[in-house]
Formats: C-alpha cells, sequence, structure tokens
C-alpha cells in the first residue's frame, strides 16, 4: 500500500494520558535464598524506558510529528526522569503536572536470562485531583487550536475520567473543523468515551465491554457490533493480536487486516504503537481503513524489537513499499542497538560481530558471511553508511546505496541483524555489542584490524575468515568500467 509518510513531519498530535515509567532489572540467578525458596537476582544492569502515554508520544516523535502531552507525574525521581526523557525528545510537556501526594506509576521487569522473573507495580488508580484536572483542561484549551488530532491513552491509573473527557470532547468540538478524538480505552465502562472518534481495543477489553466472551468470528462480530450501537463511535478498531486487526463502521461489513508475518520478541507498547501511527496516518489524511492499515504493518514491526520500542520511519517506508520482502527488518538503529543486545546476551547467545562496506556484495562477502554466523549464535553485520563509503572508496563510490546494501544483506540466511555506521563510529558499536567475536577476512593483516583492542580489551577475540585472495568489489568495479575481462562462467 503506498502512503506518503512524509506528511507525518506536518501533523501536531495532541496525547492526553497515564504516564509510566519502565524499569528493566537485568542480571542473572546464580542462587537460591537461604531466607525462603526464592531465587536471588544478581542484577548486572538496569534501565529505564517511556510507557503508556509517553510511549505514545516516543513513537510520534520517532515518526516525525510535533507532540503536545497532557499527563500527571509524582514529585519523585522517577516523574522527574520521565519528565527529562520526554523533554530530550522535544516533547511539549507544559501540560504535564507534578500530584505531590501520587507516586509516578513504575513497572519494574526483573529479567534473568529469557525469563521476566518478576513484574513489580508501583501505582495508584485514585483519580486525579480537580486542581490537577483544571490545569490539564485549561493547556488542553491553549493548545487545541494549533492540534490536528486529539490522542487518549487510557491505563486506568486515575486521570482517564469522564470529567476530563467531557469536557474534552466539549472543548474540542468547538473548533471549526471539530478535531477527531482516538482512544485506547481500559476497563468495563466504555461509555465515558461517548464523543470519541475511534475506539482501539484489544480482545479481552472489548469482550470486557461488551459482556461478550469472544472465542470466534462470530462472537467477535457481535461484541464489535454491540460496542459500537453503546458507544455510538464513528468507529471502533478491535486488535487480535497475531490474528491482526478488525476495524468496524455503521452499516459496513468489517473490515479484517491480517497481522504481518514476523518474528515475535516482545508485544511490550505494541498498543500505543497502533493509536499513535493511526493517529498520524488520519491526520495526514489518510482513510480509517488506511490507517488502521499502517499501524498493523507498524505493530508487526515493534514486536520483533525487545521492551517497548518505536518503529522508525524506514521501517515503515520499507514495509509499505510493495513488495518488499521484509529483509529491511534486519536492520536495527543504534538506540535499538542496546536493549537487543542485551537481551541476546542474557539469551546467553555468542555474539559474532563483521563490517565492511559491501557495495557490490561478490562471493568473497557471501564466504565471509557464512563461515563468520557459523563461529556464534548471532551474527551483526555493521555496513559503513554512503558518506563513509565515499570517503573510504573516492568518487563514483557507493556504487549500492546504503538502502539497497541493507535489503541485501538482510536477505541473506546467515545475518541476523544489520547496523549502519559511519566511519568514526565503529568503536562505539564494538562497545556497545562487545562481540565474542569480530571477524574479518584472511586479506587482513592481523595486527592491522580495526577495533582489535578494543574487542580483546571487552574479552572477545579477532578471527580472520579465509575467503579467495583475488576478489574484491572494487577490482570487479574497475573491471565493468574497463570491460577488460570476459564475465566469468
Amino acid at each position: 500500500m503506498s502512503f506518503d509518510i512524509s506528511k507525518f513531519e506536518k501533523c501536531n498530535l495532541l496525547v492526553v494520558g497515564d504516564l509510566i515509567i519502565d524499569e528493566y532489572l537485568w542480571g542473572a540467578v546464580d542462587r537460591i535464598s537461604p531466607e525462603a525458596p526464592v531465587q536471588v537476582v544478581s542484577v548486572k544492569e538496569e534501565n529505564y524506558t517511556l510507557g503508556g502515554s509517553g510511549n505514545v508520544a516516543n513513537n510520534l516523535m520517532a515518526l516525525g510529528a510535533k507532540v503536545s502531552l497532557a499527563g500527571v507525574i509524582g514529585s519523585d525521581r522517577y516523574g522527574h526522569l520521565l519528565l527529562a526523557k520526554l523533554n530530550e525528545l522535544g516533547v511539549n510537556t507544559d501540560g504535564v503536572v507534578e500530584e505531590p501526594e501520587r507516586p509516578t506509576t513504575r513497572k519494574t521487569r526483573i529479567i534473568s536470562g529469557n525469563q521476566q522473573v518478576l513484574r513489580i507495580d508501583r501505582e495508584t488508580k485514585k483519580d486525579i485531583s480537580q486542581q490537577t484536572l483544571d490545569v490539564i483542561l485549561n493547556y488542553i484549551k491553549r493548545v487545541i487550536p494549533g492540534v490536528d488530532l486529539v490522542l487518549i491513552s487510557d491505563y486506568g491509573k486515575g486521570l482517564i475520567t469522564s470529567a476530563l473527557l467531557n469536557s474534552l470532547t466539549s472543548i474540542v468540538k468547538k473548533h471549526n473543523p471539530p478535531r477527531r478524538i482516538i482512544a485506547d480505552p481500559k476497563g468495563r465502562d466504555f461509555l465515558k468515551y461517548l464523543g470519541v472518534s475511534l475506539l482501539t481495543p484489544n480482545k479481552k477489553e472489548a469482550a470486557l465491554a461488551s459482556g461478550i466472551e469472544i472465542v470466534d468470528e462470530s462472537t467477535l462480530i457481535k461484541a464489535g457490533n454491540r460496542i459500537l450501537e453503546t458507544v455510538k463511535t464513528e468507529k471502533l478498531l478491535i486488535t487480535c493480536g497475531k490474528d491482526g486487526m478488525v476495524l468496524f463502521e455503521d452499516n459496513k461489513k468489517p473490515y479484517y487486516i491480517t497481522a504481518q508475518t514476523r518474528q515475535v520478541f516482545d508485544v511490550s507498547g505494541a498498543g500505543d504503537t497502533v493509536i499513535a501511527v493511526l493517529g498520524l496516518a488520519v491526520a495526514s489524511g489518510a482513510s480509517f481503513a488506511k490507517a488502521a492499515f499502517i499501524a498493523n504493518t507498524a505493530a508487526g514491526i515493534v514486536v520483533s524489537k525487545v521492551g517497548t520500542s518505536t518503529v522508525s520511519k524506514n521501517e515503515l517506508l520499507s514495509a509499505l513499499t510493495p513488495g518488499c520482502d521484509y529483509a529491511s527488518s534486519k536492520l536495527i538503529s543504534f538506540s535499538d542497538l542496546p536493549a537487543v543486545v542485551q537481551k541476546l546476551k542474557t539469551d546467553n547467545k555468542k555474539i559474532v560481530l563483521t563490517n565492511g562496506c559491501f557495495d557490490l556484495l561478490h562471493a568473497g562477502h557471501v564466504m565471509l558471511l557464512s563461515a563468520s554466523k557459523k563461529l556464534g549464535d548471532v551474527l551483526v553485520v555493521a555496513i559503513d553508511d554512503d558518506g563513509s563509503v565515499s570517503s573510504l572508496k573516492g568518487p563514483g563510490r557507493p556504487i549500492i546505496s546504503e538502502k539497497e546494501r541493507i535489503s541485501i544483506l538482510g536477505a541473506l540466511d546467515s545475518v541476523d541483524y544489520v547496523v549502519v555506521f559511519s566511519s568514526k563510529q565503529l568503536n562505539k558499536i564494538i562497545e556497545i555489542i562487545r562481540p565474542d567475536i569480530l571477524t574479518k577476512g584472511s586479506n587482513y593483516i592481523f595486527e592491522d584490524v580495526i577495533g582489535r583492542e578494543l574487542v580483546e580489551r571487552c574479552g572477545g577475540r579477532v578471527v580472520l575468515v579465509p575467503i579467495t585472495k583475488n576478489i574484491s568489489s572494487s577490482s570487479i568495479i574497475n573491471n565493468i568500467r574497463t570491460s577488460n575481462i570476459e564475465p566469468q562462467k
């Protein structure tokens, strides 16, 4: 499906919702506590990511939109950390209110090996105070004239009350044209969402709100129609996980959207991605049906990542390109690389790293990549960006663009991940990955391998892989240019 995602950059969205900080504690279980029959996790690393409406805003910013955010945090270090992360992204946080008596919602996940050992939730579901409500509504009144669409991210933590929603829909209706509101709902009572343009419950939430147990297609349709009739929303999009999505609207047959087939690593935050991309597509002029398709595609990308993640413009554009085989899904950005590596290491995966230009892939490259993969569990290929290739190889290079090189390498079974870097970033990649093995072709001199000393300091080693010495991209390119040889049979 073709869609001009450059329109995303012209959109300004307002997100109103529950702010959450996701805390990840990574470690190893090496003993049982002498105090009780429970595991003792030795924490090796901890990191924090935006959750809830913060993750919705993060997804929007990653796709180039302008974002205003209204929400509540506590007067604690986790609230300040959450606010700092939002400000770092460039989100307008003037609508984020501190409530001294309210803790910042924090979800702590303790992970050992490939298992989540425990999740600890620190939160309150108490409704926000009248003072906080007034501050947020005044903020909404100020920003709504410049907003294209409103997103509601309801996690049931006390912000999205009937009073807030009634006032919000009233404010929106006063503007010409009225701004559409899309809500990701929570709880049993969907009547509080009266006046919303579209709801995006998952199957479990739809069953709870409709009172119909969803066990097959017919009960799904009954539940969807009942919600439409009751809430009188313009549209209803029920997300069904691996079974895709179903779009309901009055006097039309349900529209089924099949899930994109990908390897699922983590479904955390997939709903945030759906509402963000759905809202952004609608604000950009897409129909609800087309917007749902785009959101479904984005969700398929984000579940292949670890933790609450975002989808980039390049990833989404590649996935929406007709005939795309999703080889580009192996591409990981610098921002996603630490989380992916941490997940691999906690799974005790042996990581092999190789790097190069790979400008005009040839038999020697294939031999290198195949042999490298056999040395470990996961092969990460770091490729020079176009500017770096031009600097290293001279005028007229690269022959094959960065995007095409990513697709070609991603199509190889031996390659698990592709990361793009400039010539000055190789050491940074090595520091992040800390590979067990760094490979280069046997045409290199061991002492001259860039990054060797850093790899060894990190506990890894360098391996020179035997390859055919008389094959190189430069020689092939020169032969083509001069036409001095006949093609090999």
